[in-house]
């Protein structure tokens, strides 16, 4: 039984074209869409973050109004960017996060993509140090997000503080218990991946990933997966990991659907250069009659590999219409894929 949830890249855009025009409009909407999610049984409310971008960005905010509105559903991240990240204040953010949506938190780090501008992190007051990339920089953030997120006194206390102290070494607040199990690693090759296991966090897989064999995306991404397993099997870790999948599935079921997603455009996976040295492979889209969805899904060796399945969601159509995207997937695609 896999989990099916949404992402949104919260985008906005002043075009009359857009039901999502400020700033504004995307978070209040993105708390709307996870209200709708909950109430039609989705499983998950996952949102992008982007910066120096007119998309979502800030996340903490928007994940604790998501938390408090709703009940039920996992409320996430994919991802979170952690060059421009301080990895000791985000684990204070993501514990009250958490606690305000009751443990609910599922929260998706990686080393990012190409961003709106050059180097954006040093904007941020980061830079790698000697002889690191900016990845290097990124992972070793997430190695001290994942340590101090286990919740173990590390910090010398002042010996007259302001309030009394609990005895020892201080860790930092709020501090939710079971976040650290709930971390997930965005991996854009197989290596990635394995890392990603052995240090113990759960994986996210996209859209898009190295192009490492030149085999059809879903198939390099399966391969990613069960390289994945195999690698947090080997490091001896006590639980069982979790593992999703993005992918662009809209179910043709009225005039609009096939207005908007009817035009066969994206049916093929596609090739390019997300930087001047990495080769990427951009999965297909599907959009069809929900019975030939459900014939092509199952064809999907990514899908299969995986626990989890997050819908990307063109938000700047509005909530009522995304409400309807993921309804009709819920109901008459995904059971016949084994959904519950």
């Amino acid at each position: 039984m896999k989990k099916i949830g949404f992402l949104s890249f919260g985008h906005w855009s002043p075009s009359p074209h857009s039901q999502t025009r400020s700033a504004a409009d995307a978070l209040l909407q993105s708390i709307d869409l996870a209200v709708a999610a909950e109430e039609l049984g989705a499983d998950g409310a996952y949102f992008r973050v982007h910066h120096f971008a007119r998309q979502l960005a800030s996340p903490f905010p928007l994940l604790a109004a998501a938390g408090a509105k709703t009940s039920r559903i996992e409320i996430g991240t994919a991802v979170i960017d952690m060059r421009y990240e301080n990895p000791l204040y985000m684990a204070e953010d993501a514990g009250a996060a958490d606690l305000i949506a009751g443990g609910r938190l599922q929260l998706g780090i990686s080393r990012g993509s190409p961003e709106q501008v050059i180097d954006g992190w040093r904007y941020f007051g980061f830079r790698p140090a000697e002889g690191e990339t900016d990845s290097d920089m990124a992972r070793h953030s997430a190695e001290i997000l994942l340590d101090v997120l286990r919740g173990e006194g590390f910090a010398r206390p002042n010996p007259r503080p302001m309030f009394p102290n609990p005895p020892g070494l201080l860790r930092l607040e709020p501090h939710s218990e079971g976040l650290r199990d709930r971390i997930w690693w965005g991996a854009g090759s197989n290596a990635t991946a394995v890392w990603a296991a052995e240090k113990g966090m759960n994986l996210q897989s996209s859209t898009l990933k190295d192009d490492e064999d030149g085999r059809p995306f879903h198939v390099q991404q399966a391969e990613q997966i069960r390289k994945y397993r195999e690698a947090w099997k080997a490091a001896g870790h006590a639980r069982e990991p979790r593992i999703s999948v993005s992918r662009s599935i809209f179910a043709l079921t009225d005039d609009r659907d096939r207005a908007y997603f009817g035009h066969g455009n994206q049916e093929d996976d596609q090739v390019g250069f997300i930087d001047e040295k990495t080769r990427a492979i951009f999965g297909r889209s599907y959009a069809a009659e929900p019975g030939l969805l459900v014939k092509q899904l199952a064809q999907d060796e990514g899908i299969a590999e995986a626990d989890t399945l997050l819908l990307t969601v063109p938000n700047q159509l509005g909530v009522e219409y995304n409400a309807h995207v993921i309804e009709a997937i819920l109901t008459q695609v995904a059971p016949a894929l084994g959904w519950r």
